[in-house]
Parts: C-alpha cells; sequence; structure tokens
C-alpha cells in the first residue's frame, strides 16, 4: 500500500507524512556535535592562549589520530551490538612487535606488516570467542585487553625500544606542504572513505544494521551474522595494530604500556558521535565528530594548564552523557506523544506491547 484515503477524499503519499529533507539532514545527533565541535573550538580560539595557532592544530591531529583511526571499525561493532574493549592493548602489542621485529634486525617495512597480521590474529580471536564459542563481546575484550598487555609487557619488560627509522618517522609527522595538517591524516580520509562505503553503500553494511536491530531476524533474512561479526572484530585488530604503529612512530618509543586507557576515549567518541551502544543505528561522520570534539577540548584544557586527570573525567562524563541521553531523550518524546494523543482524545498505547529498539541507519 502506497497511500491511504482520508474521510474527507483527499489521498496522501507516505512522502506527506515523512520530515522534510532539511530536517533529516540537519536535526540529527550527529550535526548536534558538530555545532557543539564549532562551537568549542570558537570559544576556545578566543579564550585559549595560543589555541588558534596553526601548531596547535598539528598536534591537535597528531594526538586524536589513533582514536581517530580505531574508531572506524569500532563504529561498525557498536553497530552490531558487540564491542571491542582490547584495541588500547592491541595498539601496546603492536608497537611492541614493530620495535622487537626491527631490532631483531628485519626492514621496518617486514616489522610493520607483521605487526599488523598480529593485530588481525588478536582480533580474530575476539571474534572466534564471541561468533564461535558464543561469548558475550564485552566479557571476552576485557579478558583480551588484559592479556595481550599482559604479552606486550611481558615481551619488552619495562625498557623501550627508541631507535627508529628518521624517514618513516617523517612519514607520519611531518606536515601537508602548506598546511598545518600531519600526514598521518592522509590515511585516515582514506581509510574513512573505505569504511563509510562499506557500512553505508554496501549489502555487507546494510546486514551491520540489521544485525544491530536483531540478529535473529537478520539470519532469517540470510544475513551471515557470525562471519559478519568475525570479520569486523578482524578489522578492529587490524586498525587498532596500525594505529600502534603510528603511535610508534609518533612518539619515537615502542613500550608495553603504550596506549593505556585509549579505549576509553575511542569508545567515548563513537557514542558521543551518536552510535547507539544498543546496536543497529549509526552513521560513521559522528564518531569523527565525537573524537575531533574530544580532541579539541581536550587541547583547549592542555592549553589552559588543566591536568589530565581533570580530561579524564570530562571524557568519562561525556561517555556516560552520550550512553544516557538518547534513552532520557526516547522517554522525552513518549510522554509528550502520549500527552498529544490525550488531548485529541486518542486511547493510550499500551506499554507492554511497545516495540523493541527501531531505530534505522
Amino acid at each position: 500500500m502506497t497511500s491511504a484515503t482520508m474521510s474527507a477524499g483527499t489521498t496522501r503519499t507516505y512522502q506527506d507524512y515523512q520530515r522534510p529533507l532539511w530536517r533529516r539532514v540537519l536535526m540529527t545527533r550527529e550535526m548536534a556535535v558538530y555545532a557543539a565541535l564549532v562551537g568549542v573550538i570558537a570559544f576556545a580560539s578566543g579564550a585559549v592562549d595560543n589555541f588558534a595557532a596553526p601548531i596547535t592544530y598539528t598536534y591537535l591531529f597528531l594526538d586524536i589520530a589513533a582514536i581517530l583511526l580505531i574508531a572506524l571499525p569500532m563504529t561498525l561493532v557498536i553497530i552490531t551490538g558487540e564491542i571491542d574493549l582490547s584495541v588500547a592493548s592491541v595498539v601496546g602489542l603492536s608497537s611492541v612487535l614493530t620495535g622487537l621485529l626491527y631490532q631483531a634486525g628485519l626492514p621496518f617495512g617486514v616489522a610493520v606488516v607483521l605487526a599488523i597480521v598480529a593485530g588481525a590474529a588478536a582480533g580474530a580471536v575476539n571474534g572466534f570467542l564471541v561468533t564461535v564459542v558464543g561469548l558475550p563481546s564485552l566479557a571476552v575484550t576485557i579478558g583480551t585487553l588484559a592479556l595481550f598487555r599482559g604479552l606486550a609487557v611481558g615481551l619488552l619488560g619495562t625498557t623501550a625500544i627508541t631507535d627508529f627509522p628518521d624517514t618513516w618517522r617523517d612519514l607520519v609527522t611531518e606536515k601537508i606542504p602548506g598546511t598545518p595538517i600531519p600526514n598521518i591524516m592522509v590515511l585516515f580520509v582514506v581509510l574513512a572513505i573505505a569504511f563509510a562505503i562499506l557500512l553505508h553503500f554496501t549489502p555487507f553494511g546494510r546486514g551491520i544494521f540489521a544485525i544491530g536491530q536483531s540478529k535473529e531476524a537478520a539470519h532469517f533474512s540470510g544475513v551471515r551474522v557470525d562471519r559478519t561479526k568475525l570479520l569486523l572484530f578482524v578489522l578492529s585488530g587490524t586498525v587498532a595494530a596500525l594505529a600502534g604503529v603510528y603511535y610508534t612512530l609518533r612518539y619515537g618509543s615502542a613500550r608495553g604500556d603504550n596506549a593505556t586507557g585509549l579505549e576509553l576515549s575511542v569508545v567515548a567518541a563513537v557514542l558521543l558521535g551518536g552510535v547507539s551502544i544498543f546496536g543497529g543505528k549509526g552513521a560513521l561522520h559522528g564518531p569523527i565528530a565525537g573524537a575531533l570534539l574530544i580532541g579539541v577540548m581536550a587541547s583547549a584544557l592542555r592549553l589552559a594548564s588543566v591536568t589530565s586527570d581533570v580530561i579524564n573525567v570530562i571524557t568519562g562524563t561525556l561517555l556516560i552523557l552520550s550512553v544516557v541521553s538518547p534513552s532520557l531523550l526516547a522517554w522525552g518524546q513518549a510522554r509528550a506523544a502520549r500527552r498529544r494523543g490525550r488531548s485529541r482524545g486518542e486511547p493510550p498505547t499500551p506499554t507492554g506491547g511497545a516495540p523493541g529498539n527501531t531505530s534505522g541507519a
């Protein structure tokens, strides 16, 4: 059925009930985060000394590059209703492997490839335990977070490897000529485009949203649920290992404790960007805005001499708000709808018959 006939003899299509395009584009949580980002940048530029200097933006991008990279596959994982908390320990493990393999005499490029392969294997371990063994991803990745971090520290101990080729370090930290933007952002843009196409313009991406809505319904619709989740965990481990190589070159140091606690910022960026923690809803540009917002706030606070502990508290608060706010908003909208229904004399909707999560892509 494509239309409904009204008692007055007029005919309305579904388009008559659809929100205007400008509302569907602008009145979204993702755009709200972008608006907040612009507001924070404008405020910090006027209130914090040296924030508007080009060098500040260079270090801002260098600081959040790892978060931006890991947030790409993390977005897809969370949309399926799962989570990967082991990403920061994979960063540390790949950093240590890169340093040890290069120190052992392998060419640096070969060491990088092997470290990334190890990250993919770590992601495959997570995916196997979730999809084949059937364990919850939260419990699995908390366990492998400790496992991979323990391996990293055990392999290298408390020492650090700091001798790396200058050409590789310059490759990721040097700026694009004529801009304050470091070269690593080119890699991020390429990966962001690839992940956006994968999520929003392919059958595989539609399957990701379907799994987040209902994995049983997705299975009966022909989506290979377990294989999709396994591939996403492998992608998450691979990109986290790539971020570990970047982390090593950015700071010139391979250590087992590199990127400790980074998973908090990654998850906060993804959820702040409008991805539902319950799965089935989100858009890739939202977490990018979330990561930029967290990075801009942290940069401004550091320039204002705020300690890292306070910055972590603010990041944690943003994470809590990003989880709680959608539920509060849905509750407020449902209450408003019930009030409008009562004012028109409509019978109340039974609370027990309310549908589940019906949010879409």
